[in-house]
């Protein structure tokens, strides 16, 4: 028999321990970082047992009459145990339809965890809900570099690393979130009038919680910070995100040295991928073709970001 019942505070510690002894779960999905925006969402996550014991876990968050995969995270569908097979998983998403029904949710919305984050085999999920009616709505084009057999950089960046060591660009892991948000702000608004989803506060408590698997990289000359990119080192994969260039930045070629550094870096730490992140606008409808066309000319491969939607 499966048991479904919703998460609350008091359950942070039993949430926690399964998260770590999942398949496809990372640090994001644990509540010290889910949480630190709780004020955002109405928290309707999900916990699946068997035998007492925890055996699934589905992040999520209520609005009306829907159920999302948690909308202040990039992914997150069923985070599975090795005791959570396919049989297993098909009972806990029929007890989790009518646990959901009985509370007046009539749909999902259900973002799967790409299958570069799982530390084992675990798409069982995606059978579990084709089979109660999933409809793919949204699919967005991620570039990802499988580091084991890297096709590496393309001529262009391989001749831009090199002028790079030339001018005296130094790469280095960094604590300064203030000095580079103000080089990423100033980027974003510049080129897309917008500014970055974190706050450099946000993005500090952040790395307190985790500093282990969040961490900054940046390119500097004399200790002026030229570009850089947050790394989520999350399971197998190591992903980048926040990356930004200074006009300066891209004068002396810093972001391809930069890419060039962390990749071979996270090769040789063992990690399984190196992933760019989605290259997509409008819920994946357009291809922003400039932005994937950089990440191919690094070694980037399409890995797709999908999202479901489950009528109950």
């Amino acid at each position: 028999m499966i048991e479904i019942r919703l998460y609350d505070t008091g359950m942070q510690d039993l949430w926690n321990e399964t998260v770590a002894v999942t398949r496809n779960a990372t640090f994001m999905h644990n509540r010290q970082y889910m949480d630190y925006h709780s004020d955002r969402f109405a928290d309707f996550s999900l916990m699946a047992f068997a035998g007492g014991k925890p055996i699934a876990l589905l992040p999520a968050n209520r609005v009306d009459n829907t159920l999302w995969s948690h909308q202040g995270l990039t992914y997150g569908g069923w985070l599975m145990t090795n005791n959570c097979d396919a049989v297993s998983i098909m009972n806990v998403m029929a007890a989790a339809t009518r646990f959901l029904k009985d509370r007046g949710i009539d749909e999902i919305v259900y973002k799967a965890v790409p299958h570069i984050y799982h530390r084992y085999p675990a798409e069982e999920d995606l059978y579990a809900i084709f089979c109660h009616g999933a409809q793919l709505t949204e699919s967005s084009l991620s570039a990802s570099i499988d580091l084991a057999n890297a096709i590496g950089l393309d001529r262009g960046n391989r001749s831009s690393v090199n002028q790079a060591h030339r001018n005296g660009i130094e790469i280095n892991v960094s604590n300064d979130i203030d000095g580079y948000w103000k080089v990423l702000s100033e980027v974003l608004q510049e080129r897309h009038d917008t500014l970055p989803v974190h706050t450099a506060e946000e993005m500090k408590l952040l790395m307190s919680r985790f500093p282990e698997n969040i961490k900054l990289f940046t390119a500097t000359v004399d200790n002026e910070i030229l570009a850089g990119t947050v790394m989520y080192l999350a399971g197998p994969t190591a992903h980048s995100q926040y990356i930004a260039s200074s006009s300066k930045g891209r004068e002396l070629k810093a972001l391809p040295l930069l890419f060039d550094t962390l990749i071979k870096t996270f090769a040789e730490r063992g990690f399984r991928y190196f992933d760019f992140g989605i290259s997509c606008e409008n819920h994946g409808k357009i291809l922003n073709e400039g932005l994937v066309t950089q990440k191919n000319r690094l070694g980037g491969r399409g890995i797709v970001y999908n999202t479901y939607r489950i009528k109950l």
